[in-house]
C-alpha cells in the first residue's frame, strides 16, 4: 500500500480533491503553457494523468507514482515526466510513438522542417522533454485497476490521433485533458490532428457518464453537469464559427489554403510563434476539405471558391 500523499496544498498551488483523485492546479487554471495535474491514489497503486509544467513545482506530489497515464502527446503534457523514472508510462497506440523519441514527437506535429527544427528547442528547453522509449500503447477501454478504484480510456481523437479521457471509477471523475472548454475552442492544428473525429469526439464526451470534469487548462474544475453541457456547447460551436468565417472569405476569385493564413480563423491577426503558421494552415486546410464535402465549397485550379 502506498503511503500517504506529503505534499500539502499552498496559496500558490491549490488543490482539490475528490475520493481519491487530487487535482493540483497550474497557474492561472492551468493556461498553457502550464496545465493542471490529477493523482490518483489507490489502495495498491498510484496513478498521475499527465505531467504539466506545474509537476515541476511539486515533485512530491508525484513522488512514488506507479503509472504514468497520458491523455495524449504534447509538449506541455510531458513536461514533468523526467520526475518518474520508475512509473510505468502508457498512452494511446496512436500516440505512443510521439513520446518514444524527439523524432516521433516532430512527425506526430508534422510541421515544416524550418518549424520542426525551432520545436525542438522549445519542447527540450521550455518542457523538458525526455524519450521514453519503454511507453506502452494502450487502447480505447483499457482499465487500470489501482485497488478500490481504477481508471478507464475513452478514446476521443480529434486534437491528436491518441487523445484520451481518463475517467476514475467509481468516483465518476473525468479528466477530459485538451477537451479544455475554453473560449479558444478546439485545436486540431497538427499532422496526427482531424476536425471529423473532433465533431464525433465532442458528441460521444457529452454523453459520457461522470459527476467531475477536470480539463488540462482553463476550466480546471466542473461539478454541475448543466454548467459542463453549456461550456461544451460553447466550445464545440467553435467549429461552425471558424467553418463560416472561411466559407464567407472564399470570393469569386477563390482563395488558396495559404492565402488564409493570417487572417485571423485560428489565432489572433499579427500572432506568432514557431508553429502558428503551420498549425493555422492546418486548420484551414480541413476546414475547406470539410466545406467541399459538404458542397459548400468548390476546388479548382489549386483554389476554393465558395458554393
Amino acid at each position: 500500500m502506498k503511503s500517504a500523499q506529503s505534499f500539502q496544498p499552498t496559496e500558490s498551488t491549490p488543490v482539490m480533491d475528490f475520493g481519491p483523485v487530487r487535482v493540483l492546479f497550474g497557474e492561472k487554471s492551468g493556461k498553457y503553457p502550464d496545465g493542471n495535474q490529477v493523482v490518483v491514489r489507490g489502495k495498491t497503486a498510484m496513478a498521475a494523468f499527465d505531467t504539466p509544467l506545474s509537476a515541476n513545482r511539486f515533485p512530491d506530489a508525484l513522488a512514488g507514482a506507479d503509472l504514468a497515464l497520458l491523455s495524449h502527446i504534447h509538449e506541455d503534457h510531458t513536461a514533468g515526466l523526467h520526475l518518474l523514472t520508475e512509473a510505468e508510462v502508457w498512452v494511446h497506440e496512436s500516440d505512443v510513438n510521439a513520446v518514444r523519441s524527439l523524432e516521433g514527437l516532430m512527425a506526430h506535429y508534422g510541421y515544416e522542417a524550418h518549424a520542426l527544427e525551432a520545436m525542438k528547442s522549445v519542447v527540450v528547453d521550455q518542457f523538458s522533454f525526455q524519450p521514453r522509449p519503454d511507453a506502452k500503447g494502450y487502447k480505447d477501454g483499457q482499465i487500470w485497476d489501482l485497488g478500490g478504484c481504477q481508471v478507464r480510456a475513452v478514446h476521443l481523437p480529434g486534437h491528436t490521433g491518441g487523445h484520451c479521457a481518463l475517467v476514475v471509477e467509481p468516483e465518476g471523475v473525468a479528466f477530459i485533458a485538451d477537451i479544455d472548454l475554453s473560449s479558444f475552442g478546439p485545436y486540431y492544428g497538427d499532422k496526427c490532428s482531424s476536425l471529423s473525429e473532433f465533431r464525433s469526439s465532442l458528441a460521444r464526451v457529452e454523453t459520457m457518464e461522470a459527476k467531475v470534469w477536470v480539463t488540462s487548462h482553463h476550466k480546471g474544475v466542473i461539478t454541475d453537469r448543466d454548467e459542463f453541457l453549456g461550456l461544451l456547447k460553447a466550445f464545440r460551436s467553435k467549429l461552425d464559427t471558424r467553418a463560416e468565417e472561411i466559407q464567407s472569405t472564399l470570393s469569386s476569385k477563390g482563395h488558396t489554403a495559404e492565402s488564409l493564413v493570417g487572417l485571423g480563423f485560428l489565432y489572433p491577426v499579427g500572432y506568432k510563434n514557431e508553429y502558428s503558421h503551420d498549425a493555422e494552415l492546418r486548420t484551414i486546410e480541413l476546414h475547406l476539405e470539410e466545406l467541399v464535402e459538404r458542397g459548400q465549397a468548390v476546388y479548382e485550379d489549386g483554389r476554393y471558391f465558395a458554393q
